[in-house]
This record gives structure tokens, C-alpha cells and sequence, in this order.
């Protein structure tokens, strides 16, 4: 996709997001662009989808994929490339290679952390922790606890990135498993509250760490009918994150949609569909003061 293509999907969308407010344009500061690429349920696609599908006629694959973030790296090095789960399942490519292939792709794409999502248990706790020696990025859980399971010492709680002198707090919230998935494959894995522990990773990343931005990787999914904790709940019940990547519901956005937190500020929620056939893509912005605004686009692949 060229710059010019995406100026364009973006002025379609009017995507233009204000988080915080902003009272001069950024014509007249000094700005710094910071790009949030992702994507989630991938599902062991590594294919593009045939010509001849009857709903993704040649969208997807890994190659295309690839080719995009070159493209949008080489135009703002300033990029971090994130997966809100669901690496696994889907393909013959998992059946076969136990998810080998997707975490050596992934690493060749450079993708910087990554979520559990609960189809990455499908061959047990012990099969994701065999495959880790080919992933080459973070896996980031914040509400999964590993204590007295192989995947202990493994999984990031949150991790700080730097880009341009800003700092970009990542964690991570995965759904509830009991019922999910069988318990015999994800083993002594406890479940936290994801709305207790994303207070906890927000305020740690934000006041103590001292990040700009802080990035919920969900695979809670989007919203559902019930109680049911979701991506949407989540922005409405916390402070201090800027943007959830959601992932689980398969849900497509075109652009991110915008939830009012507890303190009353804006938190961007995104979420790209499935099987790779999009990648998002989220601009933020910050002037010398501080003030952040943002747009966003998900891009067919």
C-alpha cells in the first residue's frame, strides 16, 4: 500500500481522533509520529485465500502481509508490530507443524509481542512452550498466571518499548479459559480478573513507569449481550490506556472505535477481523507538550 493510498483510506474514514485535546494544530509544534501495526486470529493462515473462495478471493497471506509493513516501516521507522492472539488453529499448517511455522513467520516479519489467545493451547500448555524457541518477540499476559506450569518465567506481565524518545507501555489480558478450553491442555494456568489487573498494569505502566502511551493486547473480544467482560467494557471501567487491540470475536472495525473511560478521557478500541485478510494500522501523534492525537485504518491485505 502506498503513503498516498493510505492518506486517502484515512481521509475517507475521518479517523482523525483528539485523545486529550489538542488547542493548536501540529503545523505549529514539533510532532512525533509513532505507527501501531496488528493483527489478531490469524489462525495459522499462511496462505493468501484461492481466487475462486467465495468470501476472500485472493485476500491474506503472510507474503502480503510483509510487503505491507516493509512498505510502512520504510515510511516511519517509528513502528511497533503487535498480535492480540489466536496465532494458532485453523490450517493444516498447525495440524502439521504445532505452530512452528507461524511463530518462525512471525519472527521473520518482526513482529515486536504478541497475546495468548485460547486457541493457542490446542496442543497444551506443553505444545505452545515447545514452539517458543522459535518466536523470536515477546509473548505479553498480564491475567494469566503460570505459576507451577512450564510456561512460568515466559510470559511478560507488560513490557516498555521506546520509539523516538516516546515510551509505549504494552500488557497483555487474555479471556477465561475454564469452559473454553479443556482444562487437561492449559493445566494449573489460573485466570485473573482482567478488569483488576488492567488498573494495576495501567497505572504501573503510566505513573510508574512513565510511558506516553499504554496498549492493552486483548483477546478478551469486542462486546457481547451479556455481563460477559469485553474490549468495550474494559475501556469503560479503567483509566490510563490509550488504545485495546482486541482480538477472540473475529469482529472487523474499519476504523478504531472511540469508548470514554472512567476518567471521563477518550481510549481507542481496535480489532481487525481474522485469518489475516487486514492489518491495522494506528497513527499517533505528540506535539512537545505531550498532547496526543491519533488516526486510524485497517488495511485489506
Amino acid at each position: 500500500m502506498k503513503r498516498r493510498q493510505f492518506l486517502q483510506s484515512t481521509a475517507a474514514t475521518g479517523a482523525l481522533l483528539s485523545l486529550g485535546g489538542l488547542s493548536l494544530s501540529f503545523a505549529e509544534r514539533k510532532t512525533k509520529q509513532i505507527t501501531i501495526l496488528h493483527t489478531n486470529d490469524v489462525h495459522s493462515h499462511i496462505e493468501a485465500f484461492g481466487p475462486d473462495h467465495n468470501r476472500n478471493p485472493g485476500m491474506g497471506g503472510v507474503a502480503r502481509r510483509a510487503t505491507l509493513i516493509e512498505q510502512i516501516r520504510r515510511e516511519n521507522p517509528n513502528t511497533l508490530l503487535l498480535d492480540a492472539g489466536d496465532i494458532f488453529q485453523g490450517t493444516p499448517f498447525f495440524n502439521f507443524y504445532g505452530g512452528e511455522l507461524e511463530f518462525k513467520l512471525m519472527s521473520r516479519l518482526k513482529y515486536d509481542a504478541a497475546t495468548i489467545g485460547n486457541h493457542d493451547f490446542d496442543n497444551g500448555i506443553e505444545g505452545l512452550y515447545a514452539q517458543l524457541p522459535h518466536a523470536d518477540f515477546e509473548f505479553i499476559s498480564s491475567n494469566y498466571d503460570f505459576t507451577n506450569t512450564i510456561m512460568d518465567g515466559h510470559v511478560l506481565p507488560h513490557k516498555v518499548f521506546t520509539k523516538d524518545g516516546i515510551k509505549i507501555g504494552v500488557f497483555g489480558l487474555g479471556i477465561e479459559l475454564q469452559g473454553l478450553v479443556n482444562a487437561h491442555l492449559y493445566k494449573e494456568t489460573k485466570y485473573l480478573d482482567p478488569i483488576e489487573i488492567a488498573t494495576d498494569m495501567a497505572r504501573i505502566l503510566k505513573e510508574e513507569k512513565k510511558c506516553d502511551l499504554v496498549i492493552c493486547l486483548s483477546h478478551l473480544g469486542y462486546d457481547y449481550r451479556s455481563n460477559k467482560i469485553s474490549d468495550v467494557k474494559l475501556a469503560q471501567a479503567t483509566k490510563d490506556i490509550d488504545l485495546i487491540i482486541g482480538g477472540h470475536t473475529h469482529t472487523f472495525l474499519e476504523k478504531p472505535e472511540i469508548q470514554t473511560n472512567a476518567a471521563g478521557k477518550q481510549v481507542l478500541i481496535n480489532q481487525v477481523g481474522c485469518y489475516g485478510l487486514y492489518l491495522g494500522r494506528i497513527d499517533f501523534f505528540m506535539d512537545s507538550e505531550k498532547n496526543v492525537s491519533a488516526n486510524g485504518v485497517s488495511i485489506t491485505v
